[in-house]
């Protein structure tokens, strides 16, 4: 009887089962946590909080205390008796108080506690089983008798009237407890197949895992490179707004001295106009003839020369190079192909020289990107081949907006340029610069001289200038072609202004040393 009060303290008066979570009020009563904070919000908007043993009120929403020594006891209590507390079944013939039920017996459909099965028949009549509240399931509902067989056709359990004489006589029976050896058995087999297909998935989950985890740290890497690429273009944009501000600031000083040079000039022209200007009113003004008669003579100070030669100087006086500004600005194509460059690893359209095309004094690389001097390759003649040292691009522009670059730091005498795929392939009117077919710039040899020439005609553009790379733009629609020496400060050279009828091929022509397109093909915008 002490185990059966222990066990009613140990239940908690609201749910009426062993504590849960147990904590205290402060009137002392202890409750599961669960229970009482349903209980108190049921309470809210009420104006008190009262304890449902003892009534005791509270304004506030009382404080709940985790009353850790009852929890203990219930732990120790739980331990102790595990498999009674899972059942909640209790003893039949305990009436005084509910204590756990040890086993159940089938004959006298009665749940027994630990006392009232040493003193319960040993009879096997009496057949003991784990504790149920369901012991009519395992009596057959017409014959009142024990469930000791299976009948195997039907997949039911029978008695042994049901077997002999009931409505499953004559149907192959098996023992209960055999039938139940082997459905164990092909639940483990069921368990094996079900363990394997579990250890697969988690096998799948890992390797899920993994994926994600790489496809993580992908992401950080992508998210690195990017944050890396966009500081750079920052850093690039800066300089380049440096440049192009200092540009602009360079040349509007360069043309803003020579206006004051200019304006200077003019106000003391406009001074001596003025001093001559009231000598003239004073002759004006006298009477005496002989004296005005002697002045020299005053026409050549209405002489428009001057004024010419001024209006000349004025408009000599040179205005904003917008494409110049405009050349340093298309480094930012060079910046977008970075950026094509650095995230998808990408690369842009190369311009590739055609050998079918090269003369047999230049070599052309393996790459077709450089075009050396070199000696007599010994090519078959055919009317694509040029006859001079000269070789074009496979591909030709018929539209848009595009630029190249060629290297000219390992040659003294080279010539750069575009032509028409139609133009000659022998002769003195093959030379890029020497028809009406081609445009180029040309540098003579070791003069350090820089002239573009078209149609035969040389335009002389620099002398002495640093010059190991330069850049050719192209805009097809426009008909412009112009040429710049990629120094610092960019330098615009030339443009030429055609109707152009024929696609443009890249053509270089090599004196000494050789050339090499370093540049991809890229399109550019101009400024407005």
């Amino acid at each position: 009887m002490a185990s059966a009060d222990l066990r009613q303290e140990l239940d908690c008066s609201i749910c009426l089962s062993i504590y849960t979570d147990p904590v205290t009020l402060r009137c002392g009563h202890n409750f599961c946590r669960v229970c009482i904070d349903r209980v108190l919000d049921t309470q809210e908007g009420a104006g008190a909080y009262t304890c449902p043993d003892c009534r005791a009120e509270c304004q506030e929403r009382p404080v709940l205390q985790r009353n850790i020594t009852l929890c203990n006891i219930v732990g120790s209590f739980l331990s102790t008796r595990p498999d009674q507390q899972e059942t909640g079944i209790f003893c039949t013939y305990c009436v005084d108080s509910p204590v756990p039920a040890a086993k159940s017996c089938l004959l006298c459909e009665a749940s027994l506690c630990d006392n009232h099965l040493r003193v319960h028949s040993k009879s096997a009549a009496h057949v003991l089983c784990d504790p149920t509240t369901a012991l009519g399931n395992r009596k057959c509902s017409v014959h009142k008798k024990v469930l000791e067989y299976y009948c195997t056709e039907d997949a039911v359990c029978v008695c042994v009237s049901c077997s002999l004489a009931g409505e499953h006589r004559g149907h192959h029976v098996e023992m209960l407890d055999e039938t139940f050896e082997k459905k164990k058995e092909k639940l483990k087999d069921v368990l094996q197949k079900l363990t394997t297909k579990r250890a697969d998935t988690e096998k799948r989950v890992q390797s899920l895992q993994e994926r994600r985890r790489e496809d993580q740290e992908k992401a950080a890497g992508v998210t690195e490179t990017v944050t890396a690429l966009f500081r750079d273009i920052r850093r690039q944009l800066e300089d380049l707004e440096k440049r192009v501000l200092s540009e602009i600031s360079r040349q509007e000083q360069r043309v803003s001295l020579s206006v004051s040079d200019l304006i200077q000039q003019l106000e003391i022209k406009r001074d001596e106009l003025s001093g001559k200007m009231c000598h003239i009113e004073e002759l004006c003004n006298m009477s005496d003839p002989v004296t005005v008669l002697q002045e020299p003579d005053t026409g050549d100070l209405c002489d428009t020369e001057d004024t010419e030669r001024h209006d000349t100087q004025v408009h000599g006086a040179g205005d904003l190079d917008v494409g110049l500004i405009s050349g340093t600005l298309h480094t930012l194509s060079d910046i977008i192909t970075g950026i094509n460059t650095g995230i998808y690893k990408q690369e842009a359209t190369d311009l590739l020289l055609d050998v079918t095309t090269a003369g047999n004094y230049i070599q052309i690389s393996g790459d077709r990107k450089t075009a050396s001097r070199s000696p007599n390759q010994n090519r078959p003649v055919t009317p694509e081949r040029f006859q001079c040292n000269q070789v074009i691009s496979t591909r030709g522009f018929s539209s848009g907006r595009h630029y190249w670059e060629v290297d000219v730091s390992k040659s003294v005498m080279w010539a750069v340029g575009m032509c028409y795929p139609s133009i000659d392939r022998g002769g003195k009117k093959s030379y890029i610069g020497y028809n009406i077919k081609s445009w180029c710039l040309w540098r003579k040899r070791y003069s350090n001289r820089y002239v573009v020439m078209h149609d035969s005609t040389e335009i002389w553009v620099a002398d002495n200038i640093p010059c190991d790379r330069v850049r050719v733009y192209l805009d097809y629609e426009a008909g412009q072609l112009s040429f710049y020496s990629l120094c610092d400060p960019i330098r615009h050279l030339h443009t030429y202004t055609a109707a152009l009828t024929e696609p443009l091929h890249a053509v270089l022509w090599v004196g000494v040393g050789c050339l090499t397109i370093c540049g991809v093909v890229g399109s550019w915008e101009k400024l407005p």
